[in-house]
């Protein structure tokens, strides 16, 4: 069935989708052009490794060409016929097909991947009588380049180009040069000096995320397997990242934010394979699959490089196994056993197992506040005291968070909780010494800041916190071990209402809940981390209860992994940072048993569940 002018039949998606042959926004590949000389365009999948399959053919035979990738536009620009030329055509990276004219910039020559994009403004720079003038067009509209500034430092032979979506990196040149320069794109100032790549090199491919830049192979002039690195906002020189498979020169990249794959002339031949690394690790890139046609001098490009905004860019696509409401947990950031994440572990409630990956947070994220509807999990606040972004993230397929807002209070150690149409957030720790009694709220189904809500009866951080549909219910703290229960009612606003008390003053423990039943587990007193498990009936007031033990005594887990039969313990400090996952039955009493383990040790983590005790009906 063609889909020609009409919208996807969601059969043929998910088809599609179960046959891995669904391509989502930001992963296309191409790569095109040729040394000799040629009009051939390849494309490949870059989140699943495999062989390129033909996209069609470029308006002339060219090589030493470069391309900008934006979402829906790929646009090649100059290059060599074996005469030098200024032209550009263009195509929809979605649809297979041949490029057809775009216009041409203001300069002839060999542009050799000296090309970038925002997603708004195409850059490219082309070898000419100024070898140094780099050219401007807008992506969305044909029409020609303009004069855009001067790499000052290089000249443009080459030279490999990329960036963000804020800022235009050049690196290396002919004859070998180690010097790495950046410009904004948002004006047509001149490049200024970053820092120096590893060694002097020409033909060096960039790839990107928002935050990092990917330098891989080159020529010096022997071939490199050097791949090394940058973080975009900080100058200096680059940093060691691994090494390609094989030594590479004249390369190029496609990137999808989160992968690169390499492409060039190899040694001992121009070979056909294809290399792949992740950009925000670091180690050795692994084969990746082949190309059809033997490449040297080619363009590569993607639609979902680090130049392309992320937020809200890529639509998650449907799921064809998932059914919301039905015990997805979100595990997001936290300080792990390597160091601060802004990874997503995932794992069901109703299934014991370890824990996979999801995707990842916009940033760097530990001690932050979750909270949940039955469609996104949300992360608030964490990393310091000046942290107040709310990042979300849909249950319903694997994929990145977005920004959703900012808090009203700026911390870390946060605490949240939901009902089927709120967030809360509180227990914040906005100073050195300093934790703050506020409270505020979210509207889940619309990005926004938060809002003041009221205040805790006392100030404190690191509470458990879980509610029902309609109580949120802060339990425990600290700094000073607190055995204060606080509960408020979600739908309004307002300052907490003590509820009663722990049997034991508790500072980081944990809490799950349904929604008539609320648990905090573990935590530390002043002399030791403890592993008991109290309840409370969360539509009444009063002391807690035994509950039973957990498998181990420990502190700094999550909060709300939870549906309305199981809740589970995740992760925390024992005093060694553990992937500990065990659960308990929330109608009974009784000891916790062991779930599985977090993909990685964690502790101060937010967590989100579509089925959590704020989201049942009492």
């Amino acid at each position: 069935m063609s889909n020609s002018r009409k919208v996807w039949d969601i059969r043929e998606a998910y088809k599609k989708q179960r046959a891995n042959q669904w391509i989502e926004p930001g992963n296309v590949g191409l790569f095109g052009g040729n040394n000799p000389e040629s009009n051939t365009v390849e494309q490949i999948n870059i989140s699943t490794n495999g062989n390129a399959t033909d996209f069609g053919d470029l308006t002339e035979s060219v090589k030493k060409t470069a391309a900008a990738g934006a979402l829906t536009r790929t646009v090649r620009c100059g290059g060599t016929t074996p005469s030098d030329v200024n032209t550009m055509d263009f195509a929809n990276p979605f649809n297979a097909g041949n490029f057809v004219n775009f216009g041409d910039l203001g300069r002839t020559g060999q542009t050799t991947n000296t090309c970038h994009s925002n997603n708004v403004r195409g850059i490219a720079g082309a070898q000419a009588s100024s070898n140094d003038t780099l050219d401007v067009f807008t992506i969305a509209s044909q029409g020609n380049g303009a004069a855009f500034g001067d790499v000052t430092q290089n000249d443009l032979t080459w030279t490999g180009g990329g960036g963000n979506n804020t800022r235009y990196v050049n690196a290396g040149a002919y004859p070998a040069s180690n010097i790495i320069c950046i410009k904004s794109i948002a004006n047509n100032a001149d490049c200024v000096d970053f820092g120096d790549l590893s060694a002097s090199k020409w033909g060096v491919s960039q790839s990107s995320d928002p935050t990092r830049i990917c330098f891989a192979g080159g020529s010096e002039p022997g071939l490199s397997t050097d791949i090394e690195f940058i973080t975009i906002a900080t100058a200096g020189n680059v940093t060691d990242f691994g090494d390609l498979t094989v030594a590479t020169g004249d390369a190029s990249s496609r990137s999808n934010s989160k992968r690169s794959v390499i492409q060039g002339q190899q040694s001992p031949s121009n070979a056909t394979s294809l290399d792949v690394f992740t950009i925000q690790t670091t180690g050795n890139a692994t084969d990746f699959g082949d190309t059809l046609t033997t490449f040297h001098q080619c363009f590569g490009v993607s639609n979902g490089h680090g130049g392309i905004p992320q937020t809200d860019q890529f639509p998650q696509r449907p799921s064809v196994t998932y059914m919301p409401g039905s015990g997805r947990v979100l595990v997001l950031g936290g300080n792990r056993a390597g160091g601060d994440r802004a990874l997503i572990d995932m794992f069901h409630v109703t299934t014991l197992g370890n824990a996979s990956s999801f995707g990842d947070l916009t940033q760097v994220t530990d001690a932050n506040g979750g909270c949940a509807s039955t469609t996104r999990a949300f992360s608030m606040g964490g990393v310091n005291e000046s942290t107040n972004i709310i990042q979300a993230v849909e249950f319903a397929s694997q994929g990145n968070a977005f920004d959703f807002g900012d808090l009203n209070v700026s911390g870390l150690y946060c605490r949240g909780l939901n009902s089927t149409t709120r967030g809360i957030n509180g227990c914040i720790y906005v100073s050195p010494g300093a934790a703050s009694n506020a409270i505020e709220y979210i509207t889940m189904a619309s990005a926004g800041n938060g809002t003041d809500f009221g205040n805790l009866t006392s100030a404190r951080i690191r509470s458990a916190s879980f509610g029902s549909s309609v109580r949120g219910i802060f339990s425990g703290g600290n700094p000073v071990e607190s055995n204060v229960i606080d509960y408020i009612t979600i739908a309004s606003t307002g300052d907490a209402t003590d509820f009663g008390n722990l049997t034991t003053a508790t500072g980081g423990p944990m809490g799950v809940s349904s929604s008539t039943r609320g648990l905090t587990g573990g935590g530390e007193t002043p002399s030791a981390k403890v592993n008991t498990i109290e309840y409370v009936t969360i539509n009444s007031t009063g002391n807690a209860t035994d509950f039973g033990d957990l498998t181990q005594a420990r502190v700094y887990g999550s909060q709300g992994t939870t549906n309305s039969i199981r809740g589970v313990f995740v992760g925390g400090k024992t005093p060694s940072i553990v992937a500990t996952m065990d659960y308990v039955t929330i109608a009974s009493t009784g000891n916790a048993a062991d779930f599985g383990d977090l993909s990685e040790a964690s502790q101060y983590m937010a967590a989100g569940s579509d089925s959590n005790g704020g989201l049942q009906s009492a």
